[in-house]
Formats: structure tokens, C-alpha cells, sequence
């Protein structure tokens, strides 16, 4: 099974953020033996760099933790056709559109994401961390 991991499940393992840290950890360990693929795309990597680069004020731990993070999940790239089809769905929110998009090209098999509400519209399933961890 392909996921496609939103940016807030990865923000939430990496910045052990209350209360949702352990559910998102335990996703990334699901891809790490080999359960499931995951996946994010080159938009989610760039947001997670900013955001980490904030939280943790360390260059060498943003490089280290990114380093890991490049060696679990496969970067998926976004296209131009990606970001013209995002505008087409009627999805809340556009960067949760692009991440659908993107995810529905690649064929992954769902979104895994704290913000089930942002996907209403999406063309792929999606689920929260707890949810997809129920049906492991």
C-alpha cells in the first residue's frame, strides 16, 4: 500500500506536537518496516523545511532530521498540471488540492492526514493516522 503522509502527520512525529505525536510516529514506523510506502510530495519536503528550520534553530539537526526523512519516504514531485488541476477540485483548501493532485498521478492509495475535513472533495481516500493504524 501506498500513503501519501499530509505535512502535518510528518510535523507532528518530527516535533513530537501533543497530542497526535505518538500516531504519527507510529505511521513513519509502519513505513519503516516496509508495511506500507510512503510518500510526501517536494511541497510538503519545502514547507517541512521552513517550519523545522524555526522549531529546532539548529541547521545540522534540520539536515540531519531531513536526511532521515529523505531516507524513509519516497519525494513525490508536483507538476505545473498539478497545480492547474488543484484549482478544479472542490476542495476547501488549495494546498490540500495540490497534495490530491499530486497523490492521484502517482497513484498512491490514500492520504494519510490530522485534516480530514480540508480533503472533503478529494479523488483519493483519506484517512487520519489513527484510522489507517486500525486497519494495519
Amino acid at each position: 500500500m501506498r500513503i501519501l503522509i499530509d505535512t502535518n502527520v510528518l510535523l507532528d512525529a518530527m516535533m513530537k506536537r501533543q497530542p497526535w505525536a505518538q500516531s504519527a510516529q507510529d505511521i513513519l514506523i509502519v513505513v519503516a518496516t516496509g508495511k506500507a510506502e510512503g510518500c510526501i510530495t517536494s511541497s510538503s519536503f519545502t514547507d517541512i523545511l521552513c517550519l523545522l528550520r524555526k522549531h529546532l534553530k539548529d541547521k545540522n539537526q534540520v539536515k540531519k532530521t531531513l536526511s532521515g526523512l529523505f531516507a524513509l519516504v519516497n519525494v513525490l514531485d508536483v507538476t505545473g498540471v498539478d497545480c492547474k488541476k488543484a484549482f478544479d477540485l472542490p476542495m476547501p483548501d488549495y494546498e490540500d488540492a495540490l497534495l490530491a493532485c499530486c497523490g492521484k498521478r502517482h497513484r498512491v492509495d490514500c492520504i494519510v492526514t490530522r485534516n480530514i475535513k480540508h480533503f472533503d472533495g478529494s479523488p483519493l481516500a483519506v484517512t487520519t493516522p489513527e484510522e489507517f493504524l486500525k486497519g494495519i
